[in-house]
């Protein structure tokens, strides 16, 4: 089985590793999620994100149950969406109960709650980590500064913030900010914000025989960016992961982070 490289997020009981390749599920509802769901898992990815905001968890359940793949050996992602925030422990345990699993490897603030940090919110999900719901906690859509405020509320750092990212989204001074709080990058949307027509990415797609979008793929995995391509036909998710087979040279890897706009 190919192995994908992993990342540790930062916990109290010793890092949490997370897959770099995962499988998204946004937009995928009903047989769509489960079919494609066992299908990736059936090709071999190990890190599946889905969100109570995407009303498939109960699908996805059914995949992780039916897959025959052991729980601790598949990373699972939820999120509490912004309009449940005083209901953070109902949440979980409803998507605890619709995942069937006795927790979820990281759990998400899925938006800042009224585009605020939350500390209050932030606070619950520190207990419901200490109660062992969840091994590794984190933020998605936040600003370096809603994450420091979080940090000072509660003397504790998100592990990760899944943002919109791309070779395109490239920001260094971004990367830099994150890096020095231990906070793992994690992207989503990587095809959808990328070109995948450009001139640069498609002549170094053809250079190494694969497609645009592996190329994207790989770049994310070279400089430990987490990404999560979302598809649900079977081609797209086989081809998505196969990404181990080619590696990007230094000089490739700055072409395609010259694709964003601060970098022309």
């Amino acid at each position: 089985m190919t192995s994908i490289p992993t990342v540790p997020l930062r916990a109290p009981g010793g890092p949490v590793p997370i897959p770099l390749i995962g499988f998204g599920t946004w937009q995928s509802e009903g047989d769509d999620a489960y079919t494609s769901v066992r299908t990736a898992l059936d090709v071999g990815y190990r890190h599946i994100d889905t969100a109570t905001m995407y009303r498939n968890e109960e699908q996805v359940g059914r995949a992780l149950a039916d897959s025959g793949v052991a729980r601790e050996d598949i990373f699972v992602t939820t999120k509490l969406p912004p309009d449940l925030v005083g209901r953070e422990r109902e949440t979980l345990e409803a998507s605890l109960r619709m995942l069937g699993t006795d927790y979820v490897d990281l759990w998400l603030i899925h938006w800042p709650p009224n585009k605020t940090a939350s500390p209050a919110t932030w606070e619950r999900f520190i207990e419901a980590q200490a109660a062992g719901q969840v091994r590794a906690i984190g933020v998605s859509n936040y600003s370096v500064a809603q994450i420091d405020e979080l940090t000072e509320a509660t003397g504790i750092t998100p592990a990760i913030n899944q943002i919109p990212w791309s070779p395109a989204d490239y920001d260094a001074s971004l990367v830099e900010a994150l890096s020095s709080r231990e906070v793992v990058v994690e992207g989503y949307s990587p095809f959808k914000r990328t070109n995948l027509e450009d001139p640069a990415l498609v002549e170094i797609a053809q250079r190494h025989g694969v497609d645009p979008t592996q190329v994207v793929l790989r770049w994310h995995l070279q400089r430990s960016f987490v990404a999560i391509p979302k598809s649900v036909t079977p081609a797209r998710i086989e081809r998505n992961f196969d990404v181990l087979g080619f590696e990007l040279s230094e000089d490739e890897l700055t072409r395609l982070e010259a694709m964003a706009p601060q970098r022309r």
